[in-house]
Order: C-alpha cells, then structure tokens, then sequence
C-alpha cells in the first residue's frame, strides 16, 4: 500500500494503512466503515440492556418487554429443554393439507404462522394513491440468494451452494420424528420445487426497477391466473370481503402459477415448506439447532461461525421493539445540538439541489418548476421519531412461553396488523428506520429521507470535523438520498409520492441518455471477485454522482473549505474489508456498488478532483472530460 498515489487510487491511498490493520470478527462478514459503527451502537446498547434487566429498571415498559425478550433469548438451558419440539407443533397444519382446496382453507393459519406458502398476499401503500392501502401478492423465495443463480451461466456456483444448502437440511432433518427415508425425501422435493420457481421469481436486478411491481388487475383476472386455488375464498378468510384490486409484483411468476402450485406438485409444496420452514425457525431453537440452520448462511457469506447468544439475544430484541429503541438510543446518545446542526446542512443541500435543477440540462421548464415542489415538499426525519408506533402497545407475549412461541406470537400480532390496514389511511410519519440502525434512506413513495441518530457519527459526521469533511461524508449521504428521487425509480413519483408521469417525454429521452452512460461507466469493471452489473446497481451510481455534485458545489460557496479534506472523507465513509464469499454474493444481491467503486468512481467525473491533486491523463483515476458525467 506504501506506493500508492492519490491519483491512481483514491480509496486505497486513503483506506489502505487501516484496511491493512482492520481483523474480520469471525461472526461477521465484514469489518470498517458502516459496520464499525454499527458495533459500536451495537455493544452501547447491548451494555444497556443488560443493565435493565440486571437492575429492572426500565424507562417505559417497551423497553422492560425488550428487556425481557434478551434474557430470555439468552436462556440456553431453557431453549435447549425445549429442543425442535416448538417447530414441528407448528409445522403440523401442514399435514392437514390433502387437497388444493384444504390448501385453500388454512392459507390465512400458515400466513400467520409464518409457514412458506406459494405465493404472499400482503397489504401496502397504493403507489398512485400513497393516501391508500391495496392487496399486492408476491412470489416465493428462492433457496440460493438471488434467483440470477439459476441462469444457466451460473449453472457451477448454483449446484456448489445447493449441496451446501442440501448438507445443512438433511442434518437438521436429522432432528425431526421423519423416517430416515422421508428426511431424504422431504430435502429432495424441496429442491425439486425450488427448481420450478427459480426460473419464474424476479431477480434483484428486475426487483431493483421497484416501480414495475406496481401492476394493479382485477381480482377476477387474478383468480384466474391463479386459477389452482380459491383466490376469492383466500381473500375472504383474510380480509372479511373481496378486494375489487389486487396489486401483482410478479406477472411472469403469476402468468405461469398454474405451473408452480397445482394437484400433481401439491407434495413437492408440502415438503418444500417444511423443510425450508423448519431451516428459518432454527434461529429460535436450541443453540445447537441455530448454530446448525445457520451454517447455510455463514457459508455463503464466508462467515466462520455464529453470533454469541448475548449478541443474538440483543439483535433479537431490539429488532422486535426497534422504534422504542431506536428512540432510547437517539435521546441519550444523540443531542438536539447534532440534530440542529445536520438539519441545516439537510436544507442547505435541499436549496442548492433546487439551484441546480434550475440549470440542468435533462428537464424542461415545466417539469423543473414540479422538480422543485418536490424538493419543497421532501420531508426531513433526523435522528429519531418523537413516539413509537402504535403497533408496540400490542407486541406482548407471555414470558413463559418459549422463544419460539413468543416470536410466534409477535409475528402473528405483526400480520394481522398489516392486514388490518386495507382499509386506513397510510401513516407517512412512520419513520422507514430506527434511531439505532447505521443506515439511510429516501421513500419515494413518502417523499421524505430518513437519517437514524446512528449514522450521524464519525467519519460521516462531527463536530469535531471540518465542514469539508462532514460536507465530504454525511453531506454527501445526504446528498445521495435526495438524488434518489429524480433517479430512474424516484423520478416516476410526484411530490406526494404518487406514480405520476410528470416528466415530458424529451425529458425521459434526454435522462436516458446519461443513466445509459452511467450504465456503461461501471459495466464489466472486473474485481478480483467478480465482475459488476451496471444496470443493476446504475440508481444507486446515479445517487452517488448526485450528492458528489451538489455538496461539491456548497464547497465553492462556503469560505476556508479544503476540496483535500473533502475528496478524502468521501473515500473514508466506504472503508471496507470483507470476506471474498461475501463481496461475491454482494454483486448478485445489493444494488449499491463494491465500496472500492463508490469511493474511486464518483470523483473522476468533476472537475474539483482533477484540480485538488493534479490528476492527469498517465493517472489511473483520470477520465476523459467527454466521457465525465454529471446528472444534476
């Protein structure tokens, strides 16, 4: 790393010292960057927990439920009394199966009971009336991590993870009362019926085009494509009445259901969804059933072995009660000075992208003038919500259950609540995240970004830091979420979040035009673990050159800034080591880049990096000026 130049890598000049040094916990797939922080808020807060339940004091009885939920996530003895016992009580409806039609009867107890079922009916904002709810129904999920993996170029990897994946379930079939030739059996039906709907399920490429989800049908149009089953009588169990409109994510997958769920595979299904059933409920077993359902996972992850039962039981806990958490952590350990600071650094971003729209070259005068409205009316939630959610006065469980029977009962509490809400207005004050998650967002069907009190830390943001530097880090998070609602998903959504063509079609023309060539800066780049996908990850591109463009442009309006300060910040927010199996995996399944990418890439394209460190044409990092892009 001695060698490196600026010029020539940005991310490794800056990273490459603490990159060297960075250790990999065995538990994790990755270490720096985001996941430093992330385990710092997590042994914060695990610290809290433990000092609860030790002393039972506890600030609300959110927290005390939380509290008790650790401890007894913790009780090893008591899970391992309990054994595999919960599980097949559980999975036991799915013998009363026989026919389609019984199939049709007890789809509402396995949608509550969290059972795998052929298809997902669940209730979500209406896109083009984010004032409303509507039915939408979804595909199955596949067993290997994206359904790419069953294109027939992957056809290697795909056989390599499913004999992983075949190892784990027989081992933990092994614990179940099924003769040795049913376990058998029961693994290879699943697999068998994993095959047929890996060709037909969305990939995370075609997810990542979210807005073409939004395919509202008539119900009696898809009772007939899924026509094997009682769609109307599903929808009657689940709802008390029929919906006129069901939104169908998936038309491809439901176009061929008659394919995937009928008489002859209805044993393939069965089998299918015990076995992957009982994989997903290892988690709330025995120690030695979750260190076994867990294998699958850690091995495609590159992951050496499980997390510790304490940080099982934190994790658990505080994912269950997240707002109340969120909300504890974001009070004690994030102040209303931070919040006040970050805000104005939010509006000032906001004002300077309205600046720039004004002066771009992609819309015309009409659509800049709704451009703005929508930045005008972007809602802003820093830190934390000031109140949970109505939805954690009933998560109670009874604490001498198990913890299987208990996460049971919290999901059952969860779905019906989602289910209730067909007919209630939507909620946009939710916030999409919880004070304690290292992360960030924009809801484009909300129109508003969210940025959890755990983000707003070093080296993203400080008040220790210059404003170059939080100007080079948070600024340009912030920055990026904004750009996601004119990338090419956001930019089919108004002000009010609604699906709404407010774009000419010259302004599509000229948009597509620079997301192709976006497309093309990133496609084929060869890593030592893979080659990128530009289509894939191009939103996300998008909204990295945006929040470059517009934090690089309040640095040539702010006094005593130092562009050096700035460039290397940006490069030290996506520090990151990483397991190869993990990044492999990365590739197929999240639509933001490689880390090494979002810090080398995003410069090249304005003229600032070229003047800061005297990049020239001999230098890695220097692209030519025709080939530089800049969207907003």
């Amino acid at each position: 790393m001695e060698n490196i130049r600026i010029q020539d890598d940005l991310y490794n000049f800056v990273n490459g010292e603490t990159l060297e040094k960075l250790v990999i916990p065995d538990d994790k797939p990755t270490a720096g960057g985001f996941q430093e922080l992330a385990n710092g808020v997590e042994k914060i807060m695990m610290d809290e927990f433990e000092a609860m339940t030790e002393s039972k004091a506890y600030p609300n009885e959110y927290l005390q439920r939380a509290c008790e939920l650790y401890a007894i996530a913790k009780d090893a003895d008591k899970k391992a009394k309990d054994g595999i016992a919960p599980a097949l009580k559980n999975l036991a409806v799915l013998k009363e199966i026989k026919t389609v039609e019984d199939f049709t009867r007890v789809y509402k107890a396995l949608t509550l009971k969290g059972i795998p079922t052929p298809f997902k009916t669940f209730v979500e904002t209406d896109m083009k009336n984010t004032k409303r709810h509507l039915v939408y129904i979804q595909g199955a999920g596949v067993i290997l991590p994206d359904a790419s993996y069953y294109k027939p170029e992957m056809a290697a990897q795909k056989e390599q993870i499913l004999g992983i994946w075949a190892n784990v379930a027989a081992a933990v079939m092994a614990y179940t009362d099924l003769s040795a030739e049913d376990q058998q059996k029961y693994v290879a039906d699943a697999l068998a019926f994993d095959a047929i709907l890996g060709g037909l399920v969305k990939t995370q490429e075609e997810w990542s085009k979210y807005i073409e989800m939004y395919n509202p049908t008539d119900t009696d149009k898809v009772a007939n494509m899924l026509s094997t089953v009682d769609f109307p009588a599903i929808l009657q169990d689940l709802f008390g009445k029929v919906p006129e409109t069901i939104v169908v994510t998936e038309p491809r997958y439901f176009g061929e259901f008659a394919k995937v769920f009928n008489a002859e595979n209805l044993e393939l299904y069965k089998h299918w969804a015990y076995v992957t059933g009982l994989l997903g409920d290892c988690t709330y077993l025995s120690e030695e059933l979750r260190e076994l359902g867990g294998a699958y996972g850690r091995a495609i992850m590159g992951v050496a072995k499980m997390q510790s039962i304490e940080k099982f039981a934190y994790n658990l806990a505080s994912g269950k009660y997240s707002d109340p958490v969120g909300i504890y952590y974001g009070e004690k350990y994030f102040g209303e000075e931070a919040k006040k600071d970050i805000t104005e650094i939010v509006y000032q971003i906001i004002d300077t992208y309205k600046t720039r729209i004004m002066t771009n070259d992609i819309l015309g005068e009409s659509s800049k003038e709704k451009a703005i409205l929508k930045l005008s009316k972007m809602g802003v939630k820093m830190g934390y919500p000031d109140k949970p959610r109505a939805i954690y006065d009933q998560l109670v469980f009874n604490p001498e259950d198990s913890l299987y029977d208990i996460m049971g009962t919290l999901y059952e509490i969860k779905t019906l609540d989602m289910l209730s809400k067909l007919d209630k207005p939507t909620e946009p004050e939710n916030w999409a995240m919880p004070g304690h998650m290292v992360n960030a967002c924009y809801d484009p069907f909300v129109n508003d970004i969210t940025f959890p009190a755990a983000i707003l830390q070093a080296p993203f943001y400080s008040f220790k830091q210059t404003r170059s530097e939080n100007l080079g880090g948070i600024g340009g998070v912030i920055g990026h979420e904004i750009s996601h609602a004119f990338d090419s998903n956001g930019a089919k959504c108004d002000e009010n979040g609604n699906i709404n063509d407010w774009w000419t079609e010259d302004d599509f023309k000229r948009f597509d035009a620079k997301v192709q060539k976006m497309i093309e800066q990133f496609d084929g780049i060869e890593l030592p673990w893979g080659k990128v996908n530009g289509a894939f990850i191009v939103s996300e591109n998008m909204a990295d050159n945006g929040g470059m463009s517009v934090t690089l442009d309040i640095m040539s309006k702010t006094e005593g800034v130092s562009y050096e300060e700035y460039f290397k910040n940006w490069a030290r927010v996506w520090c990151q080591k990483a397991k190869p199996e993990f990044l492999q995996l990365l590739l197929s399944v999240d639509v933001h880049g490689p880390c090494v990418l979002r810090a080398n890439m995003p410069p090249r394209n304005f003229p600032e990096w070229y003047e800061t460190f005297g990049v020239k044409e001999t230098d890695k990092m220097y692209i030519a000026p025709e080939k530089r892009i800049v969207i907003w």
